[in-house]
């Protein structure tokens, strides 16, 4: 199912883009680099791609409980599919969780790429630029389990599908360009530090907290709110999400149009960055 959707992605993409044949070359090396990370990933398991699922739905399980059973966070259930509190609190829950465990999952995973990759960085005549982006893009596609599992639960809830699926390409444009930003960004900078790591484990459990993902961004001050949606593009895209899948109306385009200037941004900072460093790759490892 894996290999079907990327095959597809890519016919698509061909379309839409029309890229000089080198450019589509270098694609064809990432589907496929891809294709062999989501195979090799789970080898041998039962679950196979299916315990991407089964990690994200514990991860919701266990938040769930957590905050909605004992410290009981209440949700305004203005536009939110109706029934049981603490189910419509994890609908709620898994809507803001899907794009920051992708976004942490890919960018763990892209920060050591460089490293992990010495034989293709000093022997072999190689595109570094995509081994960055090779974790970045498995953790998307795996993370389209998750989705289509929640979009299940609010069909089922709800009796019904919200027309505004249908724009969630736009959410994954900032969601995508921040985290391959970011993938490009630490990935150069741990060749030559590696206390990055450590320091970016510290960073996302401080970012997960600042962001709106557990508990409703009403909760946080209106002043305090304003800065954490502008400078926080993972707030606005946790939001867009719910607004899209749950609520069926977009109430954050201003903080979404913000978000995918600022995301840009850093994506070009972050490769231009790792174009800077990529020359002297070799010589440190």
């Amino acid at each position: 199912m894996l290999k079907r959707l990327l095959w597809r992605l890519t016919v698509s993409l061909k379309r839409l883009f029309p890229l000089t044949q080198a450019q589509w070359t270098k694609l064809g090396l990432l589907k496929t680099l891809v294709q062999r990370d989501l195979d090799t990933r789970y080898k041998g398991s039962v679950l196979g791609n299916l315990w991407a699922l089964v990690r994200q739905i514990s991860q919701l399980l266990i938040y769930t409980y957590v905050f909605s059973v004992v410290l009981n966070v209440k949700l305004s259930a203005q536009g939110l599919p109706g029934g049981n509190a603490n189910f419509t609190f994890g609908l709620w829950l898994f809507a803001g969780l899907i794009p920051w465990i992708t976004f942490t999952n890919g960018l763990t995973q892209a920060m050591t790429s460089v490293l992990r990759q010495k034989n293709l960085v000093t022997k072999v005549v190689f595109p570094l630029e995509l081994l960055p982006l090779v974790p970045v893009l498995t953790a998307f596609v795996e993370s389209m389990f998750g989705l289509m599992a929640l979009i299940t639960f609010v069909s089922i809830t709800s009796q019904t599908l919200h027309a505004t699926m249908l724009l969630l390409p736009i959410i994954w444009l900032p969601q995508l360009l921040l985290t391959v930003g970011l993938a490009y960004l630490t990935s150069a900078l741990t060749v030559f530090l590696r206390d990055i790591p450590q320091l970016l484990s510290i960073v996302l459990n401080l970012w997960f907290y600042a962001t709106p993902v557990l508990y409703p961004a009403d909760l946080i001050p209106n002043p305090i709110r304003t800065l954490v949606f502008w400078f926080n593009p993972l707030a606005a895209i946790a939001e867009m999400y719910r607004d899209i899948v749950l609520v069926g109306e977009i109430r954050h385009w201003q903080v979404w149009s913000v978000a995918t200037v600022v995301s840009g941004c850093l994506c070009l900072l972050g490769y231009l960055t790792y174009q800077k460093l990529r020359p002297s790759f070799a010589d440190v490892l």
